[in-house]
Formats: C-alpha cells, sequence, structure tokens
C-alpha cells in the first residue's frame, strides 16, 4: 500500500472537527533512504481502549507506527507485543490531549519520549528490513535508548493487523527490572504532566484554562525581535527557611548568594534590572543591564541574584554595598528564566526552565558579567555540609519537576549554615566613647501589623559604616518608641527613630523570649521594605503555659510530641487556644474520634472512636446507639477547653462525625474526600477538586475546599439539616459513581488499592452514620506537624501541596479574612431534583 494511501487511512479514521489531532498536510519531502538529517523518534503514551504506548519512527516523509502493549522494556528478556497500526503524519509528533470517547482512539495521550533513532547494526535498506519483519534501530530518545528490535510474528489468517514484538538489544541500557521505564516515567516528557492531569486540562470545556507556555505541538510562538518590548515585572519566588536538607534526586541544590535579589526584563535590545519589590535598579547594575541588553532573542525575564565576588567562588553583602557606593562593578548569577519570547514559562518544571536559561545564555561573551547558576541534583546533605565547609552562607534546594510560583513556597527551601534575616532599625542606644555616634542597634520584625521588638546589636561596624548610618538615623529621629512590643529595660535611654531602614543581621540563635544573641551587623538592605520583615525562623513570643489552663489540668506540658520540629504539648496548648475561634463553629458539638499519641509521632499512636474514662470532664460525653443496637459512649467537645483537654490526653487529629449531637440522623455537611493514587502531583488533585466543585455548583451545592495536612483535599458543602443518612449517602455514591464514569482515567469511586492506581479515590463514604472527616483546623500526626486547613477556592490554584501549613502559619492566619466566613450562612439541602439528578 502506497504510504498516502496510508495517510488517507489515518485521515479516514477520524473526524477533525471533533478530534484535537491535527490532520494531514501537504505531504512534505521524504527523510529516509539516504537522508542525512536526524530522524525524529517518538513514543506517546495512550490510555484509550486499553491502555497501551505508541512508538512512531520517522521515515520517508510519515511516522511508521506500532502500538505496544504494556509499554517498552528495558530487559532483554522480555518481548512485548507492537501491534502495527496506520502511518501518522509527522504534525502527530508532539501531539498531547485528549481524544473525545467516541471517536477513533478516544482517552488521553501524553508525549512519553522524544529524540531521533537511526538504523541498526546489518540494516542498510530499512524499507527491505521491514518487508523481511525485522528492524534494528537505535534511539536516542530521552528514556528509550540505544539498541531495540522489532520482529514480526507470523500472521494469522483472522488477524486485520501485523503483530510484532519490541525487543531492548543486550547493551549498556538493558535493565533486568521489566518494568523500570514504564513505572519511572509517569510523566510527560514536554510538559511534566501526568495523564491526569491532562485529562483534566485538555478535556471538553478545559481549553480556555490551558498554560500560555504550552502551545499546541509544543512549539514555541517566536516573536519578533524589532520593536519587542520587555515584559512586565513579576513578583520574584521566594524560598521558605528549614533546617532539614530535603532528600532524593528530584531536588536541585544550588548555592545561597548572599546579594541583591535581581529581576532583569529584555526586550528590543534594552534590559531592565528590578528589585526583588519591583524598583527600577537599571542604572546600579549598569554593566549587568549591558550585557544582557544582547542576548538573541526577542524578549526574556530572568530571575536571579546581583553579588560581588568575596574571591573565593561564593559572595559577599558587605563587598557588594562597597561595589556599589564606589561604583565598582557587579555580577549577575540567573537561575531562573520566567518569560521567552512571548511565551510564559512559569507553568513549565523548574528543569525545563533551567536547560532553556543555560541555552540562552551560552551565546554571551566570556567576560560578560552573567553567569549560569549551576546546580547539584541530589546529595543534597553533601552540597550543604561542603557548602558550609567552605565558609558559604548555605543553599536553595528546588524541586526539579515545580512550576515557578509568584510567592514564597515549599518547593524552593533556603538552609543555611549560619542564622541570617532583615531587622527593621527602630532605635539606638547613645554611646559613652568618644567619637562613636552610637553603641547599638534596636531591632524589630512584625507581626501583623505591629513592629516586635527583637533585640539590639553592636558589632560589626566599620567606622566608616557607622558614621554613614548616624547620618541616616539623624534624619529619622521621632519622640515616641515605633515598637508596638518593648521591655522597659530596652526601652531605658533609647533614641527613636522611625522604622525606614532594613538592616541585614548575622547572629548566632534567638533567645526563648525570640531575641537575637550575638548579633552582628552585615550591612543595609535598599531593596527590602521594612512592612515586608517577619521573623522566618521564629513564632511569636510564647504564651506561657502553667498547670492549669480553661481550667483543664495540664501535665508534662514539656514533652515534645513532633520530634523534628520540637513542637510540644504546651506549643499545641497554645495552638488550640488561639485557632478555637475559628476551629469550634465547625467541630463543635459533633461527635469525635480522635487519633492519640501521648508520646508523640516518634511512639505508638492509636484511633479512638469510644470514650474509655479518665478523660478531662471538659471532653464532653454523649451515649450514641449504633448499628449493632449497642449503646455506647462518644467523645465531643463545646468549648477551647475540650480541645486544650483532648491535647492533655495526647491528641494529635480530631475527627468529626457528619452531624451534631442534637439532631445526630440530620448531617450538617456533605464532605468528598479526593485521595489520590501516591504517584500523581497535587496539580492534578487541585484540578480534580475543581471538577467535582463545579458538578456540584450545577446540582445547586456551593462549595468550600479544605487541603487535609495529607496529600489529598476535601470538597465540603455545608447543609442544611433536612435530609437523613440514607438519602445523602445515597447522594455522594450516586454522584462519585457517576463522575467516576465520565472521567475513568481521573477518578474512581472504587476503595480498592488496585482500582486507584494512577487515579483519585472520590471517597463518598465520608458520608455515612458513623463516620468521620479529619476536623478544619485539626493537627495531624504526621511528619512536619501540618495543619488541616480551610481555603478558599482562589488560594487553592496556587498551593504547593496538600500539607502547606504548619502551626505558625495557622496562627498568622487569624488576621486575614477568613476563608470559610460564608459557612454558617450557607443555607442548602439534597433535594429529590439532585438526587434523582445522580442516580
Amino acid at each position: 500500500m502506497a504510504r498516502s494511501d496510508r495517510l488517507a487511512e489515518y485521515a479516514g479514521k477520524r473526524d477533525f472537527t471533533k478530534t484535537q489531532e491535527p490532520a494531514p498536510a501537504k505531504r512534505r519531502p521524504g527523510r529516509g533512504r539516504g537522508a542525512r538529517r536526524a530522524l525524529g523518534f517518538f513514543v506517546q503514551k495512550h490510555d484509550a481502549r486499553r491502555l497501551h504506548w505508541d512508538l512512531r519512527l520517522e521515515w520517508d516523509g510519515v511516522l511508521l507506527s506500532w502500538a505496544v502493549t504494556r509499554g517498552p522494556s528495558p530487559d532483554p528478556s522480555q518481548k512485548r507485543l507492537a501491534v502495527r497500526t496506520e502511518d501518522h503524519p509527522l504534525s502527530y509528533a508532539e501531539f498531547e490531549g485528549t481524544i473525545p470517547k467516541k471517536e477513533y482512539g478516544g482517552g488521553t495521550v501524553m508525549l512519553w519520549d522524544r529524540g531521533t533513532w537511526e538504523p541498526g547494526d546489518g540494516i542498510d535498506d530499512v524499507d527491505k528490513a521491514l518487508e523481511n519483519g525485522k528492524l534494528r534501530f537505535v534511539a536516542h530518545g530521552e528514556r528509550m535508548r540505544a539498541g531495540w528490535i522489532l520482529v514480526r510474528m507470523r500472521r494469522r489468517p483472522q488477524e486485520k493487523r501485523e503483530n510484532w514484538l519490541l525487543i531492548k538489544e543486550h547493551d549498556e541500557e538493558a535493565n533486568d527490572d521489566p518494568e523500570a521505564l514504564v513505572e519511572h516515567y509517569t510523566k510527560s516528557i514536554a510538559t511534566a504532566r501526568s495523564m491526569p492531569r491532562i485529562a483534566l486540562e485538555e478535556g471538553e470545556g478545559a481549553q480556555a484554562a490551558k498554560p500560555a507556555a504550552r502551545r499546541k505541538g509544543g512549539a514555541r510562538a517566536k516573536a519578533s525581535k524589532r520593536g519587542a518590548r520587555p515584559p512586565p515585572f513579576q513578583q520574584p519566588q521566594l524560598a521558605t527557611l528549614t533546617e532539614d536538607v530535603p532528600a532524593g534526586s528530584n531536588w536541585l541544590h544550588e548555592m545561597k548568594f548572599d546579594g541583591y535579589r535581581c529581576l532583569v526584563a529584555v526586550g528590543g535590545g534594552n534590559a531592565i534590572c528590578y528589585t526583588r519589590s519591583g524598583l527600577d535598579w537599571t542604572a546600579k547594575f549598569g554593566e549587568v543591564a549591558g550585557a544582557l541588553a544582547g542576548l538573541d532573542c526577542a524578549s526574556a525575564l530572568l530571575d536571579g541574584e546581583i553579588v560581588a565576588s568575596a574571591g573565593d567562588g561564593g559572595s559577599d553583602f558587605s563587598a557588594l554595598q562597597s561595589a556599589l557606593s564606589e561604583g565598582k562593578p557587579t555580577e549577575y548569577y540567573a537561575f531562573d528564566l520566567l518569560h521567552l519570547d512571548g511565551d510564559d514559562l512559569r507553568s513549565l518544571p523548574l528543569v525545563e526552565r533551567k536547560e532553556r536559561l543555560r541555552a540562552l545564555l551560552a551565546f554571551l561573551p566570556a567576560a560578560a558579567p552573567v553567569h549560569f547558576s549551576e546546580h547539584v541534583q541530589g546529595h543534597g546533605r553533601q552540597v550543604f555540609e561542603e557548602m558550609c565547609r567552605s565558609g558559604k552562607e548555605g543553599i536553595i534546594a528546588k524541586k526539579a519537576d515545580a512550576p515557578y510560583s509568584n510567592r514564597r513556597t515549599r518547593t524552593w527551601l533556603k538552609i543555611k549554615c549560619r542564622n541570617r534575616q532583615e531587622f527593621v532599625i527602630g532605635g539606638y542606644k547613645r554611646s559613652d566613647k568618644r567619637g562613636r555616634p552610637f553603641s547599638s542597634l534596636l531591632l524589630g520584625a512584625y507581626e501583623g501589623d505591629e513592629l516586635v521588638y527583637r533585640g539590639k546589636v553592636g558589632t560589626g561596624y566599620s567606622e566608616a559604616v557607622m558614621d554613614d548610618l548616624a547620618g541616616k538615623l539623624e534624619k529619622l529621629r521621632r519622640k515616641d518608641s515605633p515598637f508596638d512590643r518593648i521591655g522597659a529595660a530596652a526601652a531605658r535611654g533609647a533614641v527613636w527613630v522611625s522604622p525606614r531602614l532594613v538592616a541585614e543581621i548575622d547572629y548566632s540563635e534567638l533567645t526563648g523570649g525570640g531575641q537575637i544573641r550575638h548579633g552582628s551587623f552585615i550591612g543595609l538592605r535598599e531593596d527590602k521594605a521594612p512592612a515586608e520583615v517577619t521573623m522566618e525562623n521564629a513564632s511569636n513570643p510564647p504564651r506561657e503555659i502553667g498547670n492549669e489552663l480553661h481550667g483543664v489540668r495540664l501535665t508534662n506540658a514539656d514533652r515534645v510530641l513532633y520530634r523534628e520540629q520540637g513542637v510540644t504539648k504546651a506549643d499545641l496548648v497554645r495552638y488550640y487556644d488561639a485557632i478555637a475561634k475559628r476551629m469550634l463553629p465547625l467541630m463543635e458539638r459533633h461527635p469525635l474520634s480522635l487519633v492519640r499519641c501521648p508520646k508523640g509521632t516518634g511512639d505508638k499512636c492509636f484511633f479512638q472512636k469510644h470514650a474509655s474514662g479518665g478523660f478531662p470532664e471538659a471532653l464532653k460525653e454523649v451515649p450514641i446507639r449504633e448499628s449493632s443496637g449497642k449503646e455506647e459512649e462518644y467523645l465531643y467537645v463545646d468549648d477551647v477547653a475540650g480541645l486544650i483537654a483532648g491535647v492533655q490526653m495526647g491528641t494529635l487529629e480530631f475527627h468529626i462525625w457528619g452531624s451534631r449531637i442534637d439532631k445526630l440522623e440530620k448531617p450538617d455537611r456533605v464532605v468528598f474526600d479526593l485521595d489520590p493514587d501516591e504517584a500523581l502531583d497535587f496539580e492534578v488533585v487541585k484540578l480534580a477538586s475543581m471538577v467535582v466543585r463545579d458538578r456540584l455548583a450545577k446540582l445547586g451545592l456551593e462549595t468550600l475546599p479544605l487541603v487535609t495536612g495529607g496529600k489529598g483535599i476535601h470538597v465540603v458543602a455545608p447543609l442544611r439539616r433536612s435530609a437523613d443518612w440514607p438519602r445523602i449517602k445515597a447522594f455522594t455514591k450516586g454522584f462519585a459513581t457517576t463522575l467516576a464514569g465520565e472521567h475513568p482515567d481521573v477518578f474512581t469511586a472504587t476503595m480498592s488499592k488496585s482500582r486507584r492506581h494512577g487515579r483519585i479515590f472520590l471517597d463518598w463514604l465520608r458520608n455515612e452514620r458513623g463516620s468521620t472527616a479529619i476536623a478544619p483546623y485539626s493537627t495531624r500526626a504526621k511528619k512536619g506537624a501540618p495543619v488541616a486547613m480551610p481555603v478558599s477556592w482562589k488560594e487553592l490554584r496556587d498551593l504547593e501541596a496538600a500539607n502547606s501549613f504548619g502551626l505558625e502559619e495557622a496562627k498568622r492566619r487569624l488576621a486575614r479574612p477568613d476563608p470559610w466566613a460564608a459557612y454558617g450562612d450557607l443555607r442548602q439541602s439534597i433535594t429529590k431534583k439532585m438526587h434523582d439528578a445522580v442516580l
């Protein structure tokens, strides 16, 4: 059959008004039969009637295609069935998306591998090899590499297609783990998306939400260099301070620079240097701007750090300040690329953004003051220790597959060799030494709108620096203290100044009261606004916990319950005391089940459903008749004392029924728990939760999201207490089953672990009488001391994980608007119409 006829076969099987697949274009000149240019090699994972991998080899102007069941295996002993299918047009090479279910090949398609190929040893004529039924080829893909063999099987009379076998050659890329490729590589080689994520983003009604950086076929929309403008300033992604270096090969580790954060916007032969707060400092960094203005692109937005070299491969902030004041040259280390030639790259994985950045910088002159920030993948602890040994400030650990977020995240972590951060100058103490204008600076940091005193620092000043500071402070003098909280001793004899200057301070530790110990002045931070200065590694001054609080007698208050974080029982009591005003309206008078860890998470924990005696009176009891007919005592709380009593008994998790004790048979909420397979990224879970939200909204139910502190999301619909448990259970089961039927590659409504592989269990079983779900604002008995946190739908879009919130983050949120403020006002019911719609 002629190749043009085979492309006609491809076109004849598809309705291009319904499918996203590319229609054949005018046939391009064939490559092959002696062509010198590299031939394309592609593999697409295809979840159609059955999951398979489509192997495609470019030859003579088309893509030769085989459907490989179970996927390619690196084990030469494994022979994988490869069914020969119709030739595909070259435009299909990097197709990724969804094919409508009722169309030919309906399902999700992911670009799994790509590269080039060439005929293997002994293959002089590819057409003849295909005709003879044995093709050796060498793959230069990113996942499939080295030698492979395609062997045609004997064709039976009833078979409509040719059946071949795909076999790995015995070479350096062979692996005796038969599933090493398909088990390890589960995301797109082009966009780092999983199959469920592609199904959600590319399915019906999702096209408008596609990220701008994902163009059809993966190509960049090349902008014209002439007349291009620099992209606008973007808020930079910020790293979260932590003490633990993350393990695993999915983390990239870069040196932490000691300089000024700088985003550089390039366009039309110009470059603008922005500080982290968006100030235009191009004039200060003229040499850097001049070098980047010559980049070979129409436009770009780079992220990096301006530094002055310390002479040992590191950087020094004091040297940078001197360089700026004296007009000396500075250098720029670029570590990220946000925009390029009109494309927004922020949704791409970090590793891909850095690859593009490296390529962009490659052709700058060697003498240019611009460098690519190198990284080490994995081996984080060794990298950190080496940085500390060599006197560097620390490292920044970044998740390799994460997108760029314009905020502080946990996909970027900073680990410091020593304590160092910014503080606001609120005053100074006079010096009794001749010629010395002050003895120490009085420093603070903001907690909400309050400037809280954090101690004084009297070392680290040269004469020139001290004179310069004295001149600046003299202009800012005021009569009253700018600190909202400062002790009488610290305030005695102070000269107050308006809080407009920010100082970088190096210090050994914080005292128990949260004040600087052994601090040393490093320099002023002109790039950071005072209002942005908060403590990175200190909580609010702790409330003293005595032997009794809210009438609950406390014992062993200093017992550590979360060892890695050092969180004590007293810390948990403070947390629940603070958070109760938001937590109690959502869970009071609901029967409870508790997860108790009396000696902390490092010891035995257990789930307690019934009251067993010995609990403080603040934990109330109520008799409830169970399905067996037996009556048992259950626990509940109706005030903050009950929460504290739970902590006293070692409770790390509060789980609640969906109804209250005064009307036990009529639930006051519906909960859908999105419980994902471990392999799924959180982006998929977020998108899936929004699918659930939208479908419930069409039925007339407004919902609120809760990130569980684990790996999932709860979609919660508050209810008027009118429907009973059987109706609620029937509705939620019908809804989950219907949605799983519509999106079988994303959801399952069955608890079975085997059915959950690569999918999300839409757990409707939380809506049975006696079943429980984690209470909003409850801590979790998990690593990191996370909190189950109510959030808004808008906020959810930018979250990096379901365990993003700890105790201090939760308490700080009390100063912000309540994301669930509408919870008590939602007067909605499961109507017969809703019930019938899902059954």
